[in-house]
């Protein structure tokens, strides 16, 4: 393994230039207007994987974007990890607050400013160098599968059609993501609990057109009202979410595992400070900690409608618009909660409207054990890279691709993330720490090389 290690060490800079490289193209697979980029990265990524020197390399096309597969096979006897990541990134809206170009990577403050530099470029192209790595030491411990897709950012909506098709090509004793964080860089953690996803639009129809809100205010139903009060009705004033039976699945978390869970270092103080916020808000009698990983929660994510543009239009809007996601805990599903929204938002509509929901993705909760070799060999491999033990820590986020794996492969995922929640992933000045891209390149040569141990004994 000291092979490995001096080989990445000479080779920092490379790493590093290449993966500018790779976020200056703008792979957002929400927008068509990007198709062609998405597949440029797909086939930038192809090539890459070829010229490390893994076999088998296929740009395999979907109904979107497509899917890139590799493989490294050492020994039959040896344990198979399959790594997966997404090479497609966020619209980078909105660009005036950006500090810099979202796809002119720049370095400042030891940080790589882009989008895409965490989610999930950065953390992707880490495996890509340390498999690099290890085969130029001629030290891959473990036989290697890649697959890294293009629409994550848009719901996986082609993945799990690939998964059925692809199940013996695939099969693995682990699949490894990094598509998650850390608490801290001096204090290591490991991603054991991910929240599920349900996403929905609504429209809010009035009139059959816009009209003078002179003339017709106080009179007509005025749409953008209505689907203000209609949202704010969806939490009381203990932030807790009003449809009926949202709650009935949710799991009951122990007090043991609570109290584990807020040992955890967090300062209150410093969280405010970081988002320039005077108080939080939360569901009441949970802490922040609690309320970000094992709650569920539901949250505007976009509204709109009427005129925004410059200047005075005194309009009545015809049409209001909104994005509502809602992240589920574990036993909660995604489709059974889409519904439950739509019937409680349809039946809460005054008759002076008319209430469209549609749905967009969703995906599973998933939470993975800690007792398993898996999880153990990245225990190992973060205590040696980091000189510190990690601790378990559930998130806040979702990766629906987690669950599927497991539903349709039959095999547990490993979340080896190395980022921070403060890398601003989603939003304008993402960023990723030169120290954490180089720490996930030297930490998971000895995550194959620990769980190949492991698997043996």
């Amino acid at each position: 393994m000291e092979a490995v290690q001096q080989y990445i060490q000479a080779n920092r800079q490379r790493f590093l230039d290449e993966l500018l490289d790779f976020l200056r193209i703008p792979s957002i697979s929400a927008d068509t207007k990007y198709k062609d980029d998405v597949l440029r990265a797909a086939t930038w990524l192809s090539d890459e994987l070829k010229r490390v020197g893994m076999d088998g390399v296929e740009i395999i096309p979907t109904k979107g974007h497509p899917i890139i597969y590799g493989e490294k096979k050492v020994s039959e006897a040896l344990p198979t990890i399959l790594i997966y990541g997404h090479y497609d990134v966020q619209p980078p809206d909105p660009l005036n607050l950006w500090s810099s170009p979202p796809f002119e990577p720049v370095i400042k403050d030891d940080k790589i400013y882009a989008r895409g530099a965490c989610d999930d470029k950065g953390q992707l192209y880490m495996h890509v160098k340390a498999i690099e790595a290890m085969l130029s030491a001629g030290q891959l411990a473990c036989n290697v599968k890649v697959m890294f897709e293009g629409e994550e950012e848009v719901g996986s909506v082609n993945l799990g059609h690939f998964l059925e098709s692809h199940k013996e090509r695939l099969g693995a004793d682990v699949i490894l993501v990094s598509d998650t964080s850390i608490i801290a860089n001096d204090v290591p953690s490991i991603t054991t609990g991910l929240r599920g996803l349900s996403y929905v639009e609504v429209e809010v129809t009035g009139p059959n057109k816009d009209l003078h809100s002179g003339v017709f205010g106080g009179a007509v139903a005025n749409p953008a009202n209505v689907l203000c009060s209609m949202i704010a009705s969806l939490h009381d004033a203990d932030r807790h979410i009003t449809i009926p039976g949202f709650y009935d699945d949710v799991e009951i978390v122990s007090d043991e595992e609570r109290k584990q869970m807020n040992m955890a270092p967090f300062n209150e103080a410093d969280y405010k400070k970081e988002l320039n916020v005077n108080a939080l808000m939360g569901e009441k009698g949970y802490t922040t900690l609690e309320r970000t990983s094992i709650r569920p929660t539901m949250e505007v994510n976009g509204i709109w409608g009427g005129y925004i543009g410059e200047g005075a239009k005194t309009v009545l809007p015809s049409k209001a618009f909104a994005k509502i996601s809602m992240r589920l805990v574990p036993n909660q599903d995604p489709d059974k909660i889409t519904e439950m929204f739509r019937n409680h938002f349809t039946s809460i509509a005054p008759p002076s409207v008319t209430v469209k929901v549609t749905p967009h993705h969703g995906g599973h909760p998933a939470v993975t054990p800690t007792d398993t070799i898996e999880y153990q060999a990245a225990s190992k491999a973060m205590l040696k890279s980091f000189g510190k033990a990690p601790l378990p820590q559930r998130s806040g986020g979702s990766i629906p691709i987690v669950a599927l794996f497991e539903s349709i492969l039959g095999i547990k995922t490993v979340l080896l993330g190395f980022g921070l929640d403060t890398d601003d992933i989603h939003s304008p000045n993402e960023h990723y720490g030169l120290f954490n891209f180089y720490k996930g390149i030297e930490t998971i040569p000895y995550y194959f090389m620990y769980y190949a141990e492991m698997k043996k004994s």
